[in-house]
């Protein structure tokens, strides 16, 4: 028993779940700040699956990766503004807006793949550059450490880079405080001058970027091809583990990691 525990639960498995969390990661950073915004977040699964093609679309007329992965962000971002003027400005149900989002993308991302691949499971007529491995210098000589934690995609190193840097944005900042108040209570914030709508359009502007990110993970790290609705529920985890980590960005990585951990028991057993 101890044995086999061994075989499972090494600096593999270890190394296999950072990678598996890193989608869900930036999918639960999405989700943290549509909510921040007080935006619904059901759409994340969507504009994942979205940025996903658009990365590698991106890529491929450019042939670089990181052309692919602004692609990508941008098309999330404005995925995102799209779905606050959907909620807010045509006055449309936030959840019924969020499946509509979700459907429409995996009807024409199938449609799109079909238009430029010629085909509609995936992208292998489209090659494109990958987002790269990176190999820490000193960090990959140190043992069992170094198989962990070196040889990661550059996506997973920034996306926990990007913890930080939500939190400083979101408890560090005016804007962050702004976004904050406006999903804590918008009456409250108009009433003090803040413009709500403008500041829905910016977290929702940045979470769209977020969930991004994670798609283009999907499809230029973690495969190296767009497939046919490839985010399999990472937007919905997302959301789950936006809820059970509080809403905070340590919260958040740390139910990424819970959720990370188990769907890579998963794999190895």
């Amino acid at each position: 028993m101890i044995e086999a525990m061994g075989q499972i639960f090494n600096a593999d498995y270890l190394f296999t779940v950072l990678r598996v969390m890193s989608p869900i990661l930036f999918a639960s950073l999405a989700c943290m700040m549509f909510y921040k915004g007080g935006v619904d977040a059901i759409g994340t699964e969507g504009m994942m699956l979205m940025s996903a093609l658009a990365g590698v679309i991106g890529a491929h007329y450019t042939q670089s990766a990181l052309w692919g992965v602004v692609s990508g962000m941008l098309f999330g971002a404005m995925i995102g503004m799209l779905y606050v003027y959907m909620t807010n400005k045509m006055r449309a149900n936030d959840i019924l807006a969020g499946i509509a989002v979700n459907t429409f993308a995996s009807g024409i991302t199938v449609f799109v793949l079909y238009l430029l691949a010629g085909e509609k499971g995936s992208s292998q007529n489209l090659p494109s550059p990958t987002v790269p491995n990176i190999e820490i210098p000193l960090l990959k000589e140190i043992p069992f450490i170094g198989k962990i934690l070196s040889g990661h995609s550059l996506l997973t190193y920034l996306g926990l880079l990007v913890v930080v840097l939500t939190y400083i944005f979101l408890y560090k900042t005016p804007i962050g405080l702004r976004i904050r108040a406006v999903g804590k209570n918008p009456g409250a914030a108009s009433s003090v001058g803040i413009n709500v709508v403008k500041t829905r359009y910016l977290s929702a502007g940045i979470a769209g970027a977020l969930a991004g990110l994670g798609g283009v993970f999907m499809s230029m790290s973690y495969i190296s091809t767009f497939t046919r609705d490839m985010i399999a529920g990472r937007g919905f985890i997302g959301m789950a583990a936006e809820g059970m980590g509080r809403g905070t960005p340590l919260g958040v990585l740390l139910a990424s990691l819970l959720f990370g951990a188990v769907d890579s028991l998963a794999i190895r057993l």
